[in-house]
């Protein structure tokens, strides 16, 4: 007989949580995905032994996937090294104040680019392999001074504006943005065979002879 005055509070079963759906990631965070991936294999595994299943695995994609977006294994070397280079590019520029004393801009960025070996060393890592490696039909290195285009165009507009403020003298801006790129690419080239280099002293050595050549004399 039931018992009216003392019932049982009913509880419900226990609902399982609703399956999580999947995130739908456009073309451009796929190529990105992929790209990551791709300079993890490089940094972990070197150029030779950077598989597509290594790549894809690190991705966390499929190798079918990755055909769909690059078509082949140097158009994916190639589109990760410009990616990963733009990336660094707009790192240091983010990390300093663009809009001081040109001559200031100049020493912060150098010492920046340093700072890369600590805070970037598997892009970095990547980046390297790929230059020397990424061959083109002739057994050249694909990658060469063009690929340098914007970061030239954007150090020679930091130049000209040096000059138009009367803190640089005047100068090819051409000419001193291929020889300031060529020393950062250098300093970081030499650490990695002399890593008993202390970077900042090597950036302040670097910063002083560069700011000397371009600093006007007034």
């Amino acid at each position: 007989m039931p018992n009216f005055g003392h019932s049982e509070p009913m509880t419900s079963a226990p609902q399982s949580p609703l399956p999580r759906r999947r995130q739908r990631l456009d073309e451009q965070q796929r190529r990105e995905q992929i790209i990551s991936g791709c300079v993890q294999a490089l940094a972990e595994h070197g150029y030779q032994q950077a598989s597509l299943a290594r790549i894809a695995d690190a991705a966390g994609v499929s190798k079918g996937l990755i055909w769909h977006y690059f078509s082949d294994r140097d158009t994916l070397m190639e589109h990760t090294a410009i990616v990963t280079a733009t990336r660094l590019r707009d790192q240091v520029a983010a990390d300093i104040d663009l809009t001081g004393a040109v001559p200031s801009v100049i020493e912060a960025a150098i010492h920046r680019a340093a700072d890369l070996k600590r805070t970037h060393p598997k892009e970095l890592r990547a980046l390297k392999h790929i230059a020397q490696n990424l061959r083109d039909a002739d057994g050249m290195q694909h990658l060469n001074q063009t690929h340098y285009e914007q970061t030239y165009q954007a150090q020679e507009q930091l130049f000209r504006r040096g000059q138009r403020e009367g803190s640089l003298r005047d100068f090819d801006t051409r000419v001193m943005a291929v020889t300031y790129q060529s020393a950062i690419d250098a300093m970081i080239e030499y650490h990695e065979s002399h890593n008993e280099t202390d970077l900042g002293e090597y950036a302040d050595a670097l910063s002083n002879l560069l700011i000397a050549a371009v600093r006007s004399p007034e």
